[in-house]
């Protein structure tokens, strides 16, 4: 575990091997520990490792905080209460539905991936109704010594939440803000379907700025300084994916070809600043034909792509 604050640690999930892909965050409590997004079910044996390592085991972990459901984050839930039937598993409204019965989350998902269900996200188990917290806005997370604000901060899925931990000034922020590597020059949207409204995802941002957090634990990945410019670079290059999305519904050629163009527009930005091991992580962190598609929806929702709809407008507040 890599200590990123006072009692609070980073876990690499080593997601399909690779570096800086998954984070999970792990918070001390006064007896165990809490962890916010555990990942899929697939890296539970590299969470397990790295917690041993540190004196933790399973049994230990009092509380699970979950961002939002997508199997990213919380496809693990149901395999570690399986091994600690005690754990709390903290989620929002729309999204606890899906942990009781995961069926339909992992059909959606099943569509999207495909033959690489199993290696991307493993076997998503239920999470018992008992074992659920539900989660609003406004509400506060009070457990083992540790006390955090929750913001319901949709855009990027209907069920996103984020956590500020004000002792620290870190906001655990799922994907509400978008992947960015280790404060990275590169801030990337993840806006993969079915939920994604550009302009709610800005107004989810300034949600996040009203809280004045010193950083971001961003689940793809670790802590992000510089919040107001990280906030600034998520925005710019929202608006122009938006826009680029919109004009490819005009173009020639099926869905699949959109998609693969936009993605090899996107990695070929990439490419520009990054190492190849970093675009890696990245592509692998947030499928950029993915979030074609997610864009691709929203667009067609407003109507016609080339003649209703306008592109995203500016919602950051100047702190």
């Amino acid at each position: 575990m890599e200590q990123i604050a006072d009692k609070t640690h980073l876990i690499d999930l080593r997601h399909c091997g690779q570096a800086s892909v998954i984070g999970a965050a792990i918070l001390e409590l006064d007896s165990g520990v809490a962890i916010i997004d555990p990942g899929p079910a697939s890296t539970i044996p590299v969470l397990r490792l790295r917690l041993h390592e540190a004196g933790i085991g399973l049994l230990d972990i009092r509380a699970v905080l979950v961002t939002h459901i997508h199997l990213d984050h919380s496809g693990a839930c149901g395999t570690l209460i399986r091994a600690n039937p005690k754990i709390n598993v903290f989620v929002h409204q729309r999204g606890a539905p899906h942990l009781v019965d995961p069926s339909r989350l992992v059909a959606s998902a099943a569509r999207l991936f495909g033959d690489r269900m199993a290696q991307l996200w493993g076997t998503v188990l239920a999470v018992p109704e008992e074992n659920l917290r539900i989660v609003q806005d406004g509400d506060r997370f009070r457990e083992g010594g540790r006390s955090l604000d929750i913001a319901y901060t949709p855009g990027h899925a209907s069920h996103h939440v984020s956590y500020f931990d004000s002792s620290s000034g870190i906001a655990f922020v799922g994907d509400a803000a978008g992947g960015r590597i280790r404060d990275g020059k590169v801030v990337l949207p993840a806006t993969p379907p079915p939920d994604i409204d550009t302009g709610v995802m800005l107004e989810s941002v300034n949600r996040i700025l009203e809280w004045r957090p010193d950083r971001l634990f961003v689940t793809h990945f670790g802590p992000a300084t510089h919040v107001k410019h990280h906030a600034a670079l998520l925005e710019e290059r929202l608006i122009a994916w938006s826009a680029r999305v919109r004009e490819s519904l005009l173009e020639e050629g099926d869905d699949a070809a959109r998609a693969a163009r936009f993605a090899e527009w996107v990695l070929a930005h990439l490419r520009e600043v990054l190492s190849e091991e970093q675009v890696a992580a990245y592509e692998l962190g947030a499928p950029p034909d993915l979030s074609w598609y997610g864009l691709a929806r929203y667009w067609r929702k407003k109507g016609s792509p080339g003649a209703s709809g306008t592109a995203p407008r500016s919602k950051r507040k100047s702190l």
